[in-house]
């Protein structure tokens, strides 16, 4: 009897530096027949440009930079924070919001100091995440996910990333910081974008037409 060759999984490669996203990414798609590669596994180090000024154009211009150089798909995502009260801000500038050497405290800082002494009615906001899949310059999917909550009063819980420990949610009473990991996928804007993602890689990789 004449085995049957083993089937390779499909390499993705997950077109992030940031390891909070990675992580999520991994978490989300485990149990699929898939391999992910990193950008510091294809020695990718040059920056994709972030020219759009919406979510899904900068997660477009990140996934079709990378595709041009692996054949494997490219998923690559843009995603941040919107306030309404401030504008929609900090948006596609959520990674940098506090100046080009931001980081995920300074970046909090400056939120909480624009919205101080603001009551409750007025802190709404949301988490929006867009993501694309492409191969070899032709996009494939885009999905986008996308959840409302609102800033607390001071940062709340050691888990997550980014704006996490000041995204409160008020379905489960707490921040995004204080929800263990899988707490936060169940519920996220990534967690609801990657889910689809992964609906969309089955029925895809069942089909063979990636």
């Amino acid at each position: 009897m004449t085995k049957r060759p083993a089937v390779r999984p499909e390499r993705i490669l997950a077109a992030t530096t940031n390891r909070g996203k990675l992580r999520e990414i991994t978490q989300v798609l485990e149990g699929l027949s898939v391999e992910l590669m990193t950008l510091y596994d294809l020695a990718l180090d040059q920056p994709a440009p972030e020219e759009g000024s919406t979510f899904l154009d900068n997660a477009r211009q990140k996934s079709l930079f990378y595709s041009r150089s692996t054949s494997h798909l490219t998923l690559a995502e843009d995603s941040g924070l919107e306030v309404d009260y401030l504008g929609g801000a900090p948006g596609i500038y959520s990674a940098r919001f506090s100046g080009p050497q931001a980081d995920d405290a300074g970046n909090v800082a400056k939120v909480l100091g624009l919205m101080h002494g603001l009551p409750e009615e007025k802190r709404q906001a949301r988490f929006v995440c867009c993501i694309v899949l492409s191969r070899k310059e032709k996009i494939l999917t885009e999905i986008t996910g996308t959840v409302e909550g609102r800033i607390s009063l001071e940062p709340r819980g050691r888990n997550g990333f980014g704006y996490d420990p000041i995204f409160f949610y008020p379905p489960l009473g707490r921040t995004f910081a204080e929800l263990t990991p899988q707490e936060k996928n169940n519920v996220s804007h990534r967690g609801q974008a990657l889910r689809r993602m992964r609906d969309f890689l089955t029925r895809t990789l069942q089909k063979g037409s990636t």
